[in-house]
């Protein structure tokens, strides 16, 4: 059946990001993503969106409500009395001092510059090496125009790690947007099982920060900031693996000059 006999709607979009898509639509919406890149990075949007409200609300869900705001005691006297008695009392919960209680819980789960770069290049990362046909923008055969071009749009040189030696091929990179309203370059690298490993670029208003692992399900993470540049570095969740990777890339990323781009 062709795309235009079964188009794919923004609901499906919001679904597949939710995990909500119905089985028989998953591959025929994944294949329609993998030739509309603008779409693609839409849903990457979304779902960073959508981790970052979990991350700064979730919290609060499990706060217990206020002793002030509990109902339970009033169980006596007219039912619709009742209805807008606290219909009034959550009116002045939102407005007085119920919102102190809703925003201390909102800014204790605000997740920190460092843990939304990580965020974000995983969301890229579960995105992209899914994709059969159109993983990068640009593929390894362009080595010099990929390099030079991701350079001036991220703001600094960007050395491409050589990852032979781990087993790794290049296949190619592409441009994402990146946290801080900042751009981000993004490498993708296959192994010989076909098992992919990208490394997510960009500069970040976070500190300088020592590497720091993180996993998710089947995927992990190793993370760091030096000068105002975040790395992360994804890949399966095989830690001494990612670490050895890791270790390859760090010292291939030091030992690059520090030049800005204009």
């Amino acid at each position: 059946m062709t795309e235009d006999r079964l188009p794919v709607t923004e609901d499906e979009l919001h679904a597949y990001v939710d995990g909500q898509l119905p089985a028989d639509r998953l591959e025929a919406v994944s294949a329609w993503l993998a030739t509309h890149p603008d779409a693609a990075a839409q849903v990457a949007a979304w779902r960073a969106q959508a981790e970052a409200v979990r991350a700064q609300y979730g919290a609060v869900i499990n706060e217990p409500v206020p002793a002030r705001f509990n109902f339970d005691r009033v169980v006596q006297g007219n039912r619709s009395w009742i209805s807008m008695a606290a219909a009034a009392a959550v009116a002045a919960f939102l407005i007085g001092g119920g919102v102190g209680w809703f925003a201390h819980g909102a800014t204790a789960a605000t997740p920190s510059p460092f843990e939304r770069l990580a965020t974000e290049a995983l969301h890229a990362h579960n995105l992209y090496i899914r994709e059969v046909r159109h993983p990068v923008e640009v593929n390894a055969q362009e080595h010099p125009h990929m390099t030079g071009w991701l350079s001036r749009r991220v703001g600094y040189d960007l050395p491409v790690p050589e990852l032979q030696g781990m087993g790794l091929k290049l296949v190619g990179g592409r441009l994402l947007p990146g946290p801080d309203g900042n751009p981000a370059a993004f490498y993708m690298y296959e192994g010989p099982s076909g098992e992919r490993f990208t490394i997510y670029c960009s500069k970040t208003n976070a500190p300088d920060t020592a590497l720091r692992y993180k996993d998710t399900d089947r995927t992990a993470a190793l993370y760091w900031v030096d000068g105002k540049r975040g790395y992360v570095v994804s890949g399966p969740a095989d830690r001494e693996r990612m670490e050895k990777i890791t270790q390859s890339i760090y010292e291939q990323v030091e030992r690059a000059p520090a030049r800005a781009r204009s």
